[in-house]
């Protein structure tokens, strides 16, 4: 039996059981068996055991009693509230500092948009994180960056949608706009709908996965 991390020092395991579960393999709540994955990857159990803490450990696996591993259920109701306040504390609190910080991120979105998703992916962290900085909410900070860090494989595989990281700079444009205007509740609205992974975004998501996976 092949252990696959002393193959792929790289965390192969670990991304091929997070690739299972993004592209709907095992679904939210599903219990996953250590020797069934085992058995299915061609590792013994260690492996496998080491693979569900990262991932437990990055929110997309939950340790409950008595089940075991299972699918995280990813909710992202509550880190769009807490973008759409911190958007709103960013817009009341800018200092030039962070102001500078947030237009040299979206300079930084502007330049890797040739470079296709991944390249795109970086500097939209980047960017993102800038926000967060410019809330200058040391407890936010904290929570959204959690929150974020959950949601980061999804996020990455939304802007492999068509079109979807044109889109998402231009969003960016309208975000920085509203920041740098003092417009809060706007400043809140742009964002909230700008990171949202429901309602038509999120659909163009689920029928893109097919060939996502297949790529």
């Amino acid at each position: 039996m092949t252990d696959i991390h002393a193959a792929a020092p790289n965390g192969k395991l670990r991304d091929l059981i997070e690739q299972a579960i993004l592209t709907g393999d095992f679904g939210p709540g599903e219990k996953l068996e250590e020797v069934a994955l085992a058995q299915r990857f061609g590792v013994s159990r260690t492996p496998v055991r080491e693979a569900l803490h990262q991932l437990s450990a990055a929110g997309l696996v939950e340790s409950r009693p008595r089940r075991g591993a299972v699918v995280a259920t990813i909710t992202p109701e509550r880190l769009v509230e807490m973008f759409e306040l911190m958007a709103k504390l960013a817009a009341r609190r800018l200092t030039p500092e962070t102001e500078v910080a947030i237009v040299e991120a979206h300079k930084a979105c502007k330049a890797a948009l040739a470079k296709g998703p991944d390249a795109y992916y970086y500097e939209n962290e980047r960017f993102h994180f800038a926000i967060y900085a410019a809330s200058r909410n040391g407890f936010l900070i904290e929570q959204a960056t959690a929150l974020h860090r959950r949601l980061k494989p999804y996020r990455r595989l939304q802007l492999r949608v068509r079109n979807r990281v044109a889109a998402s700079f231009d969003e960016h444009a309208a975000i920085v706009d509203a920041i740098r205007d003092g417009k809060a509740k706007k400043a809140a609205t742009l964002i909230r709908d700008h990171i949202s992974v429901q309602g038509e975004r999120f659909a163009d998501l689920m029928a893109s996965l097919p060939s996502l996976k297949a790529g």
